[in-house]
C-alpha cells in the first residue's frame, strides 16, 4: 500500500438524527364525533453506526467525509400512526479502528471483528403521541412529547494495525528486509532512516500450512513517546500486536543500550506494552563469528530469548519462526 493511500487517523463532525415529535390528535370521522386520542409516536432519529470490514486496510475512504449528518425521524400522525425512523448511516471501517470523542478523548467504540456492527452515535428517541397520556381521570390529553435531539460533536477515528507480531527497532535495523524475505510483502527498502512511513503487513508461511501475520512498523527513535520522529503515529500500532519482535542490527554500537531505549519508549507511551511477550533478533548476523555472538549475548537480558538471524543468507529464520509461533500459541 502506498504511503499516500494509508490513512490511519481522521477527524469528522457527526450528528445523529433528531427524534420526530409525537402527535396530539383525537379521532374524528363520520361515525365518531368525539373520539379518544389517537396521536401517533414520532419516529426515531437515525443512528450513526460502525461496521468492521476485513477487506479494508485504511481509513482513506472516509478522509473526505467532513460532516456525517444523519436523518431525522418524522413526526407521528393521526390514527395512531408512528412516524418513520431516520435511515441509519453505516460507516465501514478496517479492523482495529477505535472511535473517540475529540473533546474528552473517551473511547466510544472499537471494531475488532469482520461484520461487527456497533451503534456509535445514537439517534434521538421519537416523542410519544397523546394516546399514551390518556387516563381514567384525563381521557382527552391535549399534550404529546417532542422528539429527543440527536447528539453531535467532533469525533476521531484512529486505526491501530492488527497483527500477531510487531517488528520494533530503530530506523535501518533491517525490519523491511526481514519482512520481504519471510513474507510476500514488498516494502520499500533503502539505506536511509524512515524508509518505512506506514505499517506494512505480511503473512508468514509456517509449518504444516499454518501462518501468522507480522507487521513492519515505522522505525522508532529516542523520544518517540514524546512525539519525536513519527511519535505516537507509530507507537499506537504496537498496542494491537500480541508479540513484539525487537530487531537490533549486529553492527550496532551498543546492543544493550539500543534495546533499553526501545523498551523505555514503549513504557513512556503505555506501560501496559511491557506485559507483552518479547523476542530479540540480532539482524545482519552473517557478519559475526562465534566470539562476537557470545559477546553480544552477554549484553542482552537473560530473561528474553534472542536469536541471530540474517535476511540475506536466511540464517536463523526458521528458528525465529518456531520461537514466534511458540510464544503466540502458549497456554494462557
Amino acid at each position: 500500500m502506498s504511503e499516500k493511500n494509508f490513512i490511519d487517523y481522521i477527524r469528522i463532525f457527526c450528528r445523529s438524527g433528531h427524534g420526530g415529535a409525537g402527535q396530539t390528535h383525537f379521532m374524528r370521522n363520520k361515525l365518531t364525533a368525539m373520539g379518544g386520542p389517537d396521536g401517533g409516536d414520532g419516529g426515531r432519529g437515525a443512528h450513526i453506526k460502525l461496521r468492521g470490514n476485513s477487506n479494508l486496510w485504511t481509513l482513506l475512504h472516509l478522509r473526505y467525509f467532513k460532516n456525517v449528518l444523519a436523518e431525522d425521524g418524522t413526526n407521528g400522525s393521526k390514527g395512531n400512526c408512528t412516524g418513520k425512523d431516520g435511515q441509519d448511516i453505516i460507516l465501514e471501517v478496517p479492523l482495529g479502528t477505535v472511535a473517540r470523542d475529540q473533546e474528552t478523548g473517551e473511547i466510544e467504540a472499537e471494531i475488532l471483528e469482520d461484520g461487527q456492527e456497533v451503534i456509535w452515535i445514537r439517534g434521538g428517541r421519537g416523542g410519544l403521541g397523546n394516546q399514551h397520556f390518556a387516563t381514567s381521570t384525563n381521557q382527552v390529553p391535549e399534550h404529546s412529547q417532542p422528539g429527543e435531539p440527536g447528539s453531535e460533536g467532533w469525533k476521531n477515528l484512529e486505526l491501530k494495525v492488527l497483527a500477531d507480531v510487531g517488528l520494533v527497532g530503530f530506523p535501518n535495523a533491517g525490519k523491511s528486509t526481514l519482512l520481504s524475505v519471510i513474507t510476500a510483502a514488498k516494502p520499500k527498502i533503502a539505506n536511509y532512516a524512515f524508509t518505512t512511513l506506514v505499517p506494512q503487513l505480511g503473512i508468514v508461511e509456517y509449518r504444516d500450512d499454518k501462518s501468522f501475520c507480522i507487521a513492519d512498523l515505522p522505525g522508532i527513535i529516542e523520544g518517540a513517546a514524546e512525539g519525536k520522529g513519527l511519535g505516537h503515529r507509530f507507537l499506537r500500532h504496537i498496542e494491537r500486536n500480541s508479540c513484539l519482535l525487537f530487531l537490533i542490527p549486529a553492527d550496532s554500537n551498543d546492543h544493550k543500550k539500543e534495546f533499553a531505549i526501545l523498551l523505555n519508549e514503549l513504557e513512556e507511551y503505555n506501560p501496559e506494552l511491557l506485559q507483552k511477550d518479547f523476542i530479540i533478533a540480532i539482524s545482519k548476523s552473517d557478519m559475526l563469528d562465534d566470539e562476537l555472538k557470545a559477546a553480544i549475548s552477554k549484553e542482552l537480558p537473560t530473561n528474553i530469548p534472542h536469536y541471530f538471524i540474517s535476511s540475506v543468507t536466511n540464517k536463523g529464520l526458521m528458528e525465529l519462526k518456531d520461537a514466534l509461533w511458540e510464544v503466540m500459541n502458549k497456554p494462557v
